[in-house]
């Protein structure tokens, strides 16, 4: 495929590259990507992943290889000071609103091998991996990487993949945010044997104790992870190494119960990119963020971005939207990162509060404000809709939020709908489809009623966003809803305004 640009070229083969390799491959574009290392890292760094996300993998013919590799995601117990439980973390009740299990955990080596068996199926992708960026070069239509060696390769976009220290990032001269959070924790992977397995909660815990604060998530199978603060003076290389770790997981384990898998220490950071676009290049994932791993988001997050942008792009490239459409990429995803990083920020807060006296004052806070019990809340309360970028004018409440994916009965059977109706843009009608302008390409029209729902999710949405239709975009979210079927059209041009 050499000789002529590509139409997109993508620095970073890890999880958030590989997705967007694989989206913008299964939608016939041509594509170049790369990685500096040659092999799937082995061991886990990300361990949570959610609904979102699957119907991602969904989208790529994915979910039976992925499936496999998850878990749901046990609750979270939040204990305080005294040991007392005062907070609850769990996932929404069925039926499920995208079809999939709300939050889970996952194991991230072979996951990431499945998707990228997914990208070497597709002829139209290139991957060379063993490859290091040098050099960026600009112009009116392609953007040019150099490579270690002095090779380039051209593309009419780039996308930087490259994780936190990007290269990509520093070349196209975007820079990070910081929000203000920095600090030191060691993060522990442990493949626990039976004996060490009996010894610990059944559920994930959130340890909010003054003396070192941590969290205990657990994972698939024999997986168990720790996240454990560390306190002024410790030495973080020391922590990392068998003997440092051990002395720190004294309290639930020795090394007779289990196998260390991961030891890494890291200072955990609130960062986002000022500007997510420089020209013709994107930055995606932990090249345009980093946060606090409080809610296991920041897998989810890269993956966001990119289904965010594939979908754009892949408009433009096929004509159908204006260049400027792209600039909503960065609009929409830096203020959800932006938002849902505050929000992690404050669970980090509850959870590593150091003053004995405080923490005990935020343990009858919460206990107060929960009118004496403790109740579960959703994981999923916490997760910000879009609020700007290519959204109709009028907020209706279900704007920029992920439309539902039931369940549907079709030839006796149960299918998720994203199996069963056409990819891209839809219009969802409450009663009967309304009659569409053909000259909208692409756009497919189905009616509750038609769509034969298994389990009263749509029909629950409707009921609660009292709307008589919804145009989706092809990233799930709501571009906006319509309150009455004479208002369809101006939903539909609001949305041809917005590619254009």
């Amino acid at each position: 495929m050499a000789g002529t640009p590509f139409d997109v070229a993508i620095v970073g083969f890890g999880p958030t590259g590989a997705v967007a390799a694989a989206l913008l491959g299964q939608a016939g574009h041509r594509v170049w990507v790369c990685d500096r290392s040659r092999e799937v890292y082995p061991r886990p760094r990300a361990i949570a992943l959610d609904h979102e996300i699957m119907r991602v993998f969904q989208q790529l013919g994915l979910a039976a290889a992925i499936e496999p590799h998850t878990e749901p995601f046990t609750d979270s117990c939040f204990y305080g000071v005294d040991g007392r439980l005062i907070r609850r973390m769990t996932m929404i009740a069925p039926p499920y609103p995208q079809a999939w299990t709300p939050s889970m955990v996952f194991t991230q080596p072979a996951v990431d091998a499945a998707v990228r068996a997914a990208v070497a199926r597709l002829p139209n992708v290139q991957v060379e991996l063993g490859v290091e960026v040098t050099g960026l070069r600009q112009d009116a239509d392609t953007a040019t990487l150099t490579l270690a060696g002095g090779s380039r390769v051209a593309a009419r976009w780039v996308i930087g993949c490259d994780g936190a220290s990007s290269t990509l990032r520093g070349l196209a001269g975007l820079s990070l945010d910081d929000l203000g959070f920095d600090q030191p924790w060691l993060v522990v992977d442990v493949l626990a044997n039976e004996r060490g397995l009996a010894k610990l909660p059944r559920t994930s815990v959130q340890y909010c104790e003054p003396a070192r604060p941590c969290t205990l998530v657990i994972g698939p199978k024999n997986h168990r992870r720790w996240e454990i603060s560390l306190n002024d003076g410790e030495d973080p290389r020391h922590a990392e190494t068998p003997e440092g770790t051990w002395a720190l997981l004294k309290r639930w384990l020795g090394p007779d119960d289990g196998e260390l898998w991961r030891q890494a220490s890291y200072r955990f950071h609130a960062l986002v990119a000022e500007r997510w676009r420089a020209g013709r290049v994107f930055i995606a994932g932990d090249a345009a963020h980093q946060q606090p791993p409080f809610l296991g988001q920041g897998m989810c997050q890269g993956i966001r971005d990119v289904a965010n942008l594939a979908w754009k792009l892949n408009a433009v490239l096929q004509g159908q939207a204006g260049d400027a459409l792209l600039d909503s990429y960065g609009i929409e995803r830096g203020r959800h990162v932006r938002d849902l990083t505050t929000r992690l920020k404050g669970i980090g807060s509850l959870i590593g509060e150091r003053d004995a006296a405080r923490a005990a004052a935020r343990d009858d806070r919460l206990i107060a404000e929960a009118g004496g019990t403790v109740r579960p809340t959703p994981r999923q309360d916490m997760l910000p809709r879009l609020e700007d970028g290519a959204l109709a004018r009028d907020d209706s409440g279900a704007r920029g939020t992920l439309f539902p994916q039931p369940w549907l009965q079709r030839g006796g059977q149960r299918v998720r709908m994203d199996d069963a109706v056409a990819a891209g843009w839809r219009l969802v009608a409450r009663d009967a489809a309304p009659a569409i302008d053909p000259a909208w390409p692409g756009l497919h029209v189905a009616s509750l009623s038609a769509l034969n729902e298994a389990d009263g999710v749509l029909a629950a949405w409707f009921d609660k966003h009292r709307c008589a239709a919804a145009l989706v975009r092809p990233d799930h979210y709501v571009f906006g809803t319509a309150a009455d079927d004479a208002s369809v059209p101006d939903l539909l041009a609001q949305a041809r305004s917005a590619l254009h």
